[in-house]
């Protein structure tokens, strides 16, 4: 209708014109003789011509319908809002156990999937001889002991030379040294659980010759210590403190598990500004899994007291100012719709926060906010 309307003062307008042109002369003459002054005259009587049908089109084209909307009473409520980085999920105890004596594995009592404690006897790799000689040296210790504590009693009983005394007294303690030295060689022949977890896999078997420059024997891993590592970019320094709560959302399970930043790293990265942090991680069912990966949302500025909207009914205008509308002139279940300019803060969760322009209780549309303008009667 609007268009037709349009069409016709147009029309109405460009005869009226054409009428003027044949008076006082035709456009295309006065643009051939380059008459700049009378098409100056001409352009300004079009113009004004125009402008009064823009306000006749105004006019005519007043919306005067009703819609059906939502309204939301505004409340004052606790605003936060999050950073959210992606992290991996890590452990501290997951390695590889590595043999520290070379030789035949003669014994190994691990197997993939078994849970162990700390400390616990894993496999036996062959001493070479080391058990003997650790008997031979026991022996030589035991004697040298005997003979310094004869020639300690002596001494005491001021009988004997000191020299004596002195050289009984330092054969026993190298052959002290000996047993203590060959028995630590030997404690290497015995492979022995790092920390309580479980072996996640074992790369050996019995009767293989091992050595520390080969492969690892077996891996093993504690999942009951977790944690996510990420980098989250320098300006969030002093935002971010050791106990500031995250919420850690694994996609591969569909979980999401409350965590805690255990540590804040003190080197920013140069080539991406960013610094990193570690996020404990309760693992109380064992689902968790290094390597995983982790959607973190970590709470970096608090509003105890804000005033927040759905983000979906801000809308802009044409000056690039922020508005909402809102139900005025309230009787029952009807009233006008205001357009209201606010200042918006920061948005999370579809939500943003509203700095200025809306008060408490002050009813805003939330549904039909896209077929609505100023002054149109609302029902909802």
């Amino acid at each position: 209708m609007k268009k037709y309307i349009t069409l016709v003062l147009v029309t109405t307008l460009l005869v009226a014109c054409g009428k003027k042109e044949d008076a006082s002369g035709n456009i295309d003459a006065l643009i051939e003789a380059k008459n700049a002054k009378e098409l100056q005259l001409k352009k300004a009587a079009l113009q004004a011509d125009i402008n009064k049908i823009d306000a006749a089109l105004t006019e005519l084209n007043v919306k005067v319908d009703e819609a059906l909307v939502s309204v939301q009473a505004v409340k004052d409520t606790v605003f936060n809002h999050y950073l959210e980085v992606q992290g991996n999920v890590d452990t501290k105890e997951n390695i590889l156990i590595q043999p520290e004596f070379s030789g035949t594995l003669v014994s190994l009592n691990a197997k993939a999937g078994q849970h162990v404690s700390k400390g616990q006897v894993l496999g036996r790799v062959d001493d070479a001889g080391l058990s003997q000689q650790l008997a031979s040296l026991e022996n030589q210790y035991a004697l040298a002991k005997t003979n310094f504590d004869r020639q300690k009693n002596l001494w005491d009983k001021k009988i004997g030379s000191e020299m004596q005394y002195l050289q009984a007294q330092t054969n026993m303690i190298t052959a002290q040294k000996g047993v203590a030295q060959l028995k630590a060689q030997l404690a290497k022949t015995i492979i022995r659980a790092p920390f309580t977890g479980t072996i996640d896999e074992v790369f050996v078997e019995k009767g293989q010759v091992v050595s520390p420059s080969a492969q690892g024997l077996m891996r093993i891993v504690n999942v009951s210590n977790m944690y996510v590592s990420t980098t989250v970019p320098e300006t969030y320094v002093g935002k971010l403190k050791v106990g500031t709560e995250v919420d850690v959302f694994l996609t591969s399970l569909g979980k999401t598990y409350k965590g805690k930043v255990r540590q804040v790293g003190n080197f920013i990265n140069p080539s991406n500004r960013s610094f990193g942090i570690e996020v404990t991680v309760p693992n109380p069912q064992g689902l968790l899994r290094p390597n995983q990966v982790a959607k973190l949302r970590i709470i970096d500025y608090v509003n105890k007291k804000a005033l927040v909207v759905p983000t979906n009914v801000i809308q802009k205008d044409a000056n690039g100012e922020s508005y909402v509308y809102v139900a005025s002139e309230v009787n029952g279940k009807t009233a006008k719709a205001k357009k209201v300019v606010v200042k918006t803060g920061q948005s999370s969760d579809n939500f943003t926060e509203i700095l200025s322009g809306l008060a408490a209780e002050e009813l805003i549309v939330t549904d039909g906010v896209n077929t609505i303008s100023e002054g149109m009667k609302l029902n909802f």
